[in-house]
Formats: structure tokens, sequence, C-alpha cells
């Protein structure tokens, strides 16, 4: 089945994100530099189980529920997940997976993918230089109001660019390598989830996970590259 041919709600919605610098750093590397941001396309929210489920055809998730963001999901399966995605559109899939395992970022193609690092972040802050975009309570859902459980998306308000759920609720895998001098195929996810206190939902906090590894509280956010697609 064709994404055009399912209800609007399990569609991807997105939000162009402009173009900007990023001023970072690597506490652990003692380490600062500044990313130049193109335009892209994020999602508004972070990929939903019935949306997983509309293009999968799967529901890994612990916690039952199409509102609820997916979770239990590997890197690994995100990108399976956006290749899918965007063949579903009749778009070219963002990513070439070998036979070996090694997944190849095509550099000329329209369809959904993975934020990076940077963008991750600079889409988090939407122009706010704080910890947070604004006070946890009102923005995530984290271990001091979750209950226990991830979230619907959408329940909290959302940052100046529209995006929800940035911090809290789940964790977002982006695309980078950790630092693969020390930690191999490990790659960096962001934002915090329902388990976290409030020191774990941060704009700049940088986790590490095996692509291999799936966990209740980590999932996705998708996007597109503006500068490919001109449009969302």
């Amino acid at each position: 089945m064709l994404l055009g041919e399912l209800g609007s709600t399990l569609k991807p919605e997105m939000v162009v994100i402009p173009a900007g610098v990023l001023h970072q750093k690597d506490d652990r590397k003692k380490e600062r530099w500044t990313a130049q941001i193109q335009s892209f396309a994020a999602s508004r929210y972070p990929v939903t189980q019935g949306l997983y489920a509309a293009v999968l055809d799967e529901r890994p998730a612990q916690f039952s529920g199409d509102d609820l963001p997916v979770e239990s999901v590997s890197w690994f399966d995100a990108i399976r997940f956006c290749n899918r995605l965007s063949e579903s559109y009749g778009l070219k899939p963002s990513y070439l997976v070998h036979e070996d395992g090694v997944v190849e970022r095509c550099t000329v193609s329209d369809g959904f993918r993975l934020l990076t690092d940077a963008e991750w972040e600079y889409a988090c802050r939407a122009g706010s230089q704080g910890t947070r975009y604004g006070p946890l309570e009102d923005i995530g859902w984290f271990a001091g109001n979750s209950s226990g459980t991830s979230q619907a998306v959408g329940g909290k308000k959302p940052n100046e660019f529209g995006l929800y759920d940035m911090l809290g609720n789940v964790w977002e895998w982006c695309w980078d390598l950790y630092d693969p001098v020390v930690y191999g195929e490990y790659r960096v996810f962001k934002g915090g989830g329902w388990a976290d206190d409030e020191r774990g939902c941060l704009v700049t906090n940088r986790r590490r996970s095996h692509p291999t590894f799936r966990v209740e509280d980590l999932g996705f956010r998708i996007a597109r590259s503006m500068r490919l697609t001109g449009s969302t």
C-alpha cells in the first residue's frame, strides 16, 4: 500500500527548518566547533507507532498505542523505515544498505532520513540558547510527570519551530557515529526520555548506543533535505 492511500493522520507532518549556525561542544572531549546548518524539513513529531506499523507492518514498542512514539527500535530499524517510507512516496531512498550491514548515505536523495547530530540540536534549540527551549514540565514527558510510560506525541508545548517532544518522551536516534575511534559503530541519540530525570532532558545531551540495540525509551524523528527537494 502506498502512503498516499492512507489516512492523513498517518502521514508524517513536516516542518521547514531555516538555515543557520550552531555552536556545539563536547564536554567529554573538551572540544568546541561550529556547524553550518542548511535548511531542511523535520517531522513535527517523533515517528509514531501508527505510522511505523503502516510503513513496515511491525509493532515493536513496549507501550502500545498508535499515537505513542515508536520505541524499542534499533538504528538499523530506523534506517529501514526511512528507506521504505521514501519508496512509498516514490522518492529515492536516502540510504544504501550493503550485504555486510554497512550503511552508506546517498549524496543525492530526496527521500526521508534521520537528522544529523547538529541538525537535531539546532532544530531542538529553535533559536533558544539555554539548556532547554522552555520549562521541562511544559514541554516534555520525563520521570517527574510521565507515570512510568511513554505518552501520546504532541501533548506538550512545541518549540519555536513548531516541533513537539524534542525533549522527553523518547530519545531519538541520529545519523552520526558517536566517536568511531573509541566506540566504533556506536551511534548518537539525543533528547531524553520518559524515564529520565531533569538532568537527562537537556538540549546538549549526547548519548550513544550500538546500532543493533533496541531500548524501550529510544525512537526517532525523520527529515528531508530541502536543497534537494525544494519542498516538503
